[in-house]
């Protein structure tokens, strides 16, 4: 029966007393508890309810599938219409100069980048379950498809011979193919999401921690910004992929910067400077523009007429987008004889797609309360892509650009989304045309301006160094490596580092010894806090990690430094400690058996003499001899064994207590290696004890 009484003195802080009977595990389990009696379902009838169809079951299957048939029939017109609309157009303002320029980073012609905005975006309405954010070309995603491009489809295998026997490149033929490659590596990227979608794999993205993710997307970033400047300079350079690319990209610009063209490099730093002092007004008053203004069209638009009216390609040497035919392409079956060469670049990319996605999902919905589903946005993805590869798109994702103006100007749903690509799907079809005299300096400004959000993540290093200095170990490395040796390799190097740390996290964990706060039930670490004071006789050691095979031997080690008790080493020093009484013992032993025969010796003397004189001269005195026979008896009589003697507590410690509150788990190996403890602690009289366990 458990009692409680509280103090309600006002001048003190309150208090509470707890009386109750104290219980064994032994007690709880067959008197307090009982189990519940639970009868295993065969597997054949495990299968049968689960394959069981009903009309729930089917409308739950249904409207998971096609999360719009949950929201669209209770739409609120004339509260999320206006907002939408508004939301809508703002976004596919946006999406149109962006779809053109990250075409660019996927090595394929702009137009491909405008059907990229708009099939994913329009399937996404009816199958995700985010309402905010913008899917479509994004600046990492389309950068590691135009390494893989470059990779299967570089400008050698597209040499022909000019004249003078130089050597030139047959550009159309080269872009075909790497259209085809981008089209081919989109499908298996669909192919792979919508598996791991079906196999319920949305956690997934969990193992792409945030400070790895931001280290890999601000190393894109440095990628995107290198690749950019040749267009924005008007240099012609190779375009390199793989380890320290970044190195020789820059190498290669300046090698050639002498053959910078000056119009193309002041139409570059215009847009450049315009386009962040837009920026700039838009963050700065946000609160008060009814929508952002669009720079990115704006200098679009202004740029195309000026190259129009001025000839720019022509007159001054300016590279321009080209060629953009109207209409959309019939469908086509995608190369799936490329897929052995794509497989690992495709999971990088359709991993690192969806942990972009899912990150910005869930930012949202928490802002705005509501959820999302991780395996059916992998599924969304999925779908995305692999059907709109067909079409000739290249691998979507979400756009953070984009997501926070759908967002800021009103969105409330996924028909935001549709509205922006009916958007881009008119220009397909109307005017696509208009852009052919864009200069790509333009293009190329609209990337680097877009990226400055990325650099800001840099501030992330000050801020991890003042809260944990292993995920900026993480930041670090996936920055580094990713920067370094490209952006596929990079991540594989970044997600094992951020393994090893989980594993030197339960390798090195905080040990401490636990003190108790004077007239509290509060235990805290004594090398930390003055007022914690250990408790006589007793240890408390707690280790924040859960103990298995791989951490087991360094738990013990810990528990013998932290307490100062190694029984090992104290029976040794018993053993030491016998071994010189008994030698000590012996000799006493020899002296007392030498001086008794001596004795012996005069007094069976003087007994065949006759006399009976004392053997000690001197004044009178109780002796502690009793003779017998001739013989000597001591009163006093030596220990059976020196053991006895000896065995006097080695170490004030009696009880050590494992607090085991931070464990998690504990497997086989660290069980035994519990249970060895407590045998070995019990050798040199020091009970070891458990606390806090979970009952799991």
């Amino acid at each position: 029966m458990e009692h409680v009484t509280v103090s309600e003195e006002p001048s003190a802080a309150l208090m509470y007393h707890v009386e109750r009977p104290v219980f064994n595990e032994g007690y709880i389990d067959s008197e307090l508890l009982h189990r519940k009696k639970r009868t295993s379902k065969s597997l054949q009838r495990r299968i049968a309810e689960h394959l069981r169809c009903s009309s729930e079951k089917a409308k739950s299957v249904v409207f998971g599938f096609l999360p719009i048939l949950t929201w669209l029939p209770s739409y609120p017109l004339k509260q999320y219409l206006f907002g939408d609309i508004v939301s809508g157009i703002s976004t596919g303002v946006m999406q149109l100069p962006q779809g053109l320029a990250y075409a660019m980073l996927a090595a394929v012609p702009p137009v491909f980048g405008l059907y990229s905005s708009f099939y994913p975006v329009l399937l996404y309405t009816f199958f995700g379950t985010s309402k905010h954010i913008s899917i479509g070309t994004f600046a990492v995603i389309s950068l590691m498809i135009g390494g893989v491009a470059v990779r299967e489809a570089p400008d050698s295998m597209f040499a022909v011979n000019g004249t003078n026997a130089s050597q030139v490149v047959d550009f159309e033929a080269r872009d075909a193919r790497r259209v085809e490659v981008v089209v081919a590596l989109t499908t298996l990227v669909g192919i792979i999401q919508l598996v791991l979608g079906l196999l319920r794999f949305g956690f997934l993205a969990i193992y792409l921690t945030e400070p790895l993710v931001r280290g890999f997307t601000t190393a894109a970033a440095v990628h995107v910004s290198v690749s950019q400047i040749k267009y924005l300079l008007g240099v012609h350079t190779a375009r390199f992929n793989g380890p320290l690319s970044v190195v020789y990209s820059l190498d290669a610009v300046f090698r050639n910067i002498a053959s910078t063209n000056v119009v193309t490099l002041i139409i570059g730093l215009v847009c450049t400077v315009f386009l962040y002092i837009i920026k700039d007004l838009n963050e700065r008053f946000k609160k008060k523009l009814p929508i952002p203004i669009p720079g990115e069209i704006i200098v679009v638009i202004v740029s195309t007429g000026i190259s129009y009216g001025m000839v720019m390609s022509e007159n001054y040497g300016v590279e321009v987008v080209g060629k953009i035919p109207t209409g959309l392409l019939p469908p086509k079956i995608p190369d799936f004889s490329v897929f052995p060469n794509l497989f690992p670049d495709a999971f990088a990319i359709s991993v690192v797609g969806f942990s972009i996605a899912i990150s910005l999902a869930k930012t949202f919905a928490l802002k705005h309360g509501y959820s999302v589903d991780g395996n059916q946005e992998l599924i969304a993805l999925g779908l995305c892509n692999f059907m709109s590869s067909f079409f000739h798109t290249f691998v979507v994702t979400a756009s953070m650009s984009r997501s926070l103006v759908q967002e800021s100007t009103g969105g409330h749903t996924e028909i935001a989304g549709l509205l922006a690509s009916i958007l881009v799907l008119l220009v397909v079809v109307a005017i696509g045309f208009v852009f052919q005299p864009l200069p790509t300096t333009v293009l190329a400004a609209i990337i680097m301006v877009n990226l400055l959000g990325m650099f800001k993540q840099l501030k992330d290093i000050p801020a991890l160094w003042r809260t944990s200095k292993i995920e900026l170990a993480i930041w670090l490395v996936s920055f580094f490596a990713s920067v370094l040796l490209g952006l596929d390799y990079g991540l594989v190097v970044a997600m094992g580092f951020a393994i090893l740390t989980v594993i030197y996290r339960t390798q090195c964990p905080k040990n401490a010894l636990l003190g108790q706060i004077p007239d509290t039930g509060l235990y805290f670490d004594v090398d930390e806090y003055e007022e914690a004071e250990e408790c006589s006789g007793i240890k408390i050691f707690q280790s924040n990690t859960s103990i298995y095979f791989a951490n087991s031997d360094l738990y013990v080690s810990a528990l013998k430094a932290k307490t100062g008790i190694d029984p090992a080493k104290l029976l040794a020093g018993r053993k030491s400690q016998i071994k010189y009484a008994k030698r000590d013992n012996g000799e006493r032993k020899a002296v007392n058996h030498c001086s008794s025969v001596k004795k012996n010796a005069v007094v069976l003397l003087d007994v065949e003499l006759g006399v009976t004189h004392e053997v000690v001269a001197g004044p009178k005195k109780q002796m502690d001899h009793v003779y017998t026979n001739g013989q000597m008896n001591e009163n006093h009589t030596e220990s059976d064994s020196e053991d006895d003697f000896f065995l006097q507590r080695l170490t004030p410690i009696h009880t050590i207590i494992l607090d085991f509150t931070p464990v998690n788990f504990i497997d086989s190996v660290g069980a035994k290696c519990i249970k060895s403890v407590i045998k070995e602690f019990a050798t040199v009289d020091v009970k070891v004890v458990l606390a806090g366990c979970s009952s799991k």
